[in-house]
This record gives structure tokens, sequence and C-alpha cells, in this order.
């Protein structure tokens, strides 16, 4: 996914150096959390892009330090606007997202058809969480950022995301047995 960049190329002083070596790294990261929160992949790619534009505009602001957590919180905040302005009814229901599974490669076609069902039912079960749930899994479990981090990034305090965690990972439990059981009666 490229992306457009005012003045490509130019160096753009900041805290721990040019935007490109320090923002740019965490491209991925921003593009998942985007998909996860908008649902949609050209939505999420207009909204990865208008978050690094926010970004380069406002780097002289950036205190150093580690990017990624400031980047996911203007990813964040951009997408949240987006869904405010395009889709408001998202923000109040449980969203339905397809995500893309970059699945190993199987062993034998059993062992294939194992690991993509498991993948279809984790993304399913992941998929059923209210947004709030999502996002601080997604941020803790995918994005690998510490309870602090999350906490800052979302603006809730760290007992919330501990909480918002425990009872995110519940119901993420009980959508997997609920998946597997389906998955039962109708055989792998």
């Amino acid at each position: 996914m490229p992306i457009a960049m005012p003045e490509a190329g130019t160096p753009h002083a900041g805290p721990g150096g040019r935007f490109e070596q320090v923002v740019m790294p965490h491209l991925d990261a921003a593009y998942n959390l985007a998909r996860w929160l908008v649902r949609n992949t050209h939505d999420a790619e207009d909204v990865v892009q208008e978050s690094y534009l926010r970004a380069f505009r406002f780097f002289h602001g950036f205190q150093g330090g580690d990017a990624r957590p400031w980047l996911l919180k203007i990813v964040r905040n951009t997408s949240y606007s987006f869904l405010e302005k395009n889709r408001p009814a998202a923000l109040a229901e449980e969203f339905d997202e397809r995500v893309h599974a970059q699945d190993a490669p199987a062993l034998n076609a059993e062992t294939a058809m194992v690991r993509n069902v498991e993948s279809r039912m984790l993304r399913e079960a992941l998929e059923e969480l209210p947004v709030g749930f999502r996002e601080v899994l997604v941020l803790r479990e995918l994005e690998g950022l510490s309870y602090k981090e999350i906490a800052e990034l979302v603006g809730i305090p760290i007992g919330t995301v501990m909480s918002s965690l425990a009872r995110g990972r519940e119901r993420l439990r009980e959508a997997l047995l609920r998946a597997r059981a389906k998955e039962g009666t109708r055989g792998l």
C-alpha cells in the first residue's frame, strides 16, 4: 500500500531523526489497526494515508521515544473520525469484519484444512466482539503494546485496559467454544 507523502524524500527533522526513519516502519501496524476498526480494506488504506499525512504534519510535536504508540493513536483517532463521518451507526453496533489471514505453508492437505478452519473461527470470533474489546485485544495481542501504551493511546485508565482485556478474552473464548461446537456438528 503506497503512501504518498508530501515532499517525498525530503528530510523532515524531528526528535529521533527523519520522519521516514521514525514513522514509516510502523505502516503494517497502522494498517492492521485501521483494518480492524473500519472493517474494509479500501477504507483502511484511506485511513492510514490520512493518518500518515496528519503524522507528517504534526511530526514537529512528536516528543521522541517509540513512535509506534504515537502513530497508532493518530490512526485510532482518524479511524473513529472516519466512522463518525461515513458510518455513524457502526460505532453503536458490533462490527462484522473480514481480515486477511496469512497461513503458514501446510505440511499436508488435512493440516491446511484444519489451520484454515481454525484461522477462520478465530477471525469470526474476534469479529463478534464489540469494538472496545476488539480494539484493546488487537493492540495488546496482535500489536504487542503494553497496558500503559494502550491506556495512553485509547485514553482510559490502565485498570480499564486490564478489565477490558479480561472481558474481551473471556468473550473471545466463549465465541471460540461456540464456533468449535458448531464446527463439530458439521464436522471439519
